[in-house]
């Protein structure tokens, strides 16, 4: 067999299982596992029974933040979640203050007319815990609806809105609030998303009453990992900031 006849068997075998492990994650045409959140907010999206997932994030002030989550059904599934601000660097940790649990159970499956409808549970907020103000500088979603509906659009379009009460009431914010976010796919293995926060529960502690506007990208590397990098409140809510806040999510999800 000519050596340039191995190279291209060889060539080709990568191809394929480049291609194939590129399916296994959740952005892009041809992602197979549900998106299950933008950035802050929730989506529809589910983990499949029997799926475990990590997903880890990176947030100012050296923050890390862990969360585990196992599909129990394929539409009921439950997580924890730990973390703290300043574990990079040579900082004393500011852990959380107790772990965040979380629950989401999908009541309606998408159809042609009607969207998914998921409702959940998640104790868990971003971007660092206050302590001064008993509070998440971003606010756990705490109880939550969100409906997802896909469109075919140039690739695929879903688009995302919910509902949430927080449970975390100590700056004396208690309303009801909103959100809304679409995901853009991008090629068959990145995708574009972007959402808006109403943050009506964070207008007066931390947030200037703009509410949170963020976008991030995603992209598959393959074998179930999905690696993402976001741009957090725009609009200055929170306060000034040179560009956004840069923050790197890693999701991994693999079937048991």
């Amino acid at each position: 067999m000519r050596i340039s006849s191995v190279i291209q068997n060889v060539a080709c075998c990568i191809l394929s299982c480049s291609a194939a492990c590129s399916a296994q994650g959740s952005a892009g045409t041809k992602g197979k596992l549900e998106p299950r959140w933008l950035v802050d907010v929730p989506t529809a999206g589910m983990l499949s029974k029997g799926s475990v997932c990590l997903d880890v994030d990176f947030y100012q002030e050296g923050g890390v933040l862990l969360c585990a989550s196992f599909g129990v059904f394929d539409r009921v599934s439950l997580g924890a979640s730990y973390g703290g601000s300043k574990l990079i660097g040579g900082d004393t940790p500011v852990m959380n203050e107790t772990p965040g649990m979380n629950v989401r159970i999908r009541l309606l499956e998408e159809s042609f007319i009607l969207p998914a409808l998921v409702l959940g549970f998640d104790s868990q907020g971003n971007d660092g815990y206050l302590k001064e103000l008993d509070r998440y500088r971003i606010k756990s979603p705490g109880f939550y609806a969100v409906v997802s509906k896909n469109y075919s659009f140039v690739g695929y379009l879903s688009l995302h809105g919910g509902a949430n009460y927080s449970l975390e009431r100590s700056d004396g914010d208690e309303d009801l609030n909103v959100f809304a976010g679409l995901e853009k796919t991008l090629g068959p293995i990145a995708s574009l998303v972007l959402e808006y926060n109403l943050a009506a529960n964070d207008s007066r502690a931390v947030g200037r009453g703009r509410g949170y506007l963020n976008a991030g990208l995603r992209w598959i590397v393959g074998g179930g990992l999905t690696l993402g990098v976001n741009l957090k409140d725009l609009a200055k809510n929170g306060g000034d900031v040179s560009i956004a806040n840069r923050t790197v999510h890693i999701e991994y999800i693999k079937p048991l």
